[in-house]
């Protein structure tokens, strides 16, 4: 079987071919150089693949001596307890998004009633603002705290204003 595209080979008695300049002559093989004295020869049994060969054995790239390992358990002593300290427990940071809420759902119900609510309207604003300026905090909790605090504040303000009104006091 034969491709068209691969030139045929050259008989032997034909002589050397156009294209080449220096025919090698037909009985001499390729040349092959000794091994310099700086490179190992090579171990002349065969080895499975993976398996160590020794390592290198050149001075400047052989492996540098691995520790001993060292007791990472010794033998426990009967006599001594064994020293176990515990990571102790991060602080719990103060939440106030949460109670700004709160504050502000009861000012805003206790507003709708009476005006005299307004203090528990003021302890949700302070709550939200520090809730707010707080990175652990949520947002949203912290948001709605104010606006709902702010307006129980702004429906206290009515009342006692609209009482006043109905009243003698400033006559």
């Amino acid at each position: 079987m034969t491709d068209e595209r691969m030139p045929r080979p050259a008989s032997p008695t034909a002589g050397p071919s156009p294209s080449t300049r220096h025919p090698a002559p037909a009985t001499q093989g390729p040349v092959i150089e000794p091994a310099s004295e700086d490179v190992a020869p090579a171990p002349t049994d065969s080895a499975l693949p993976g398996v160590h060969r020794g390592g290198f054995q050149r001075e400047l790239t052989q492996p540098l001596p691995v520790a001993p390992p060292l007791a990472v358990h010794p033998d426990p002593d009967d006599r001594v307890s064994p020293d176990v300290r515990w990571i102790p427990q991060q602080p719990m940071l103060p939440r106030s998004a949460g109670w700004s809420l709160l504050f502000g759902v009861l000012g805003l119900v206790l507003a709708c009633f009476v005006g005299w609510g307004f203090p528990v309207g003021l302890i949700g604003v302070a709550l939200a603002v520090l809730a707010l300026r707080r990175p652990w905090e949520r947002r949203e909790t912290a948001l709605w705290g104010l606006g709902l605090s702010v307006a129980s504040l702004i429906y206290s303000a009515g009342w006692l204003w609209w009482a006043a009104s109905q009243g003698a006091l400033f006559a």
